[in-house]
């Protein structure tokens, strides 16, 4: 690698909308994000399904799909 044309590769503090902090390699000192992996509803299970808007339901009514129930 040539000397001088690479840049400075520091710790990084990384901060997340929801308060979660974590420190991190990079160019930059600090990095702002919107998620990371405690507020995520993939990884926390939490998610929000598209029926909670009802889209899905407007969909199914509007196509004449009735749903199953498996029990």
């Amino acid at each position: 690698m040539k000397t001088g044309i690479h840049p400075d590769y520091k710790t990084a503090t990384v901060t997340c909308s929801c308060g979660n902090s974590f420190q991190t390699g990079s160019v930059k000192e600090n990095i702002s994000v919107e998620l990371c992996s405690e507020c995520h509803p993939f990884y926390t299970g939490r998610q929000k399904f598209a029926s909670a808007d009802g889209r899905v339901d407007r969909f199914n009514k509007k196509y004449g799909i009735k749903e199953e129930i498996n029990e």
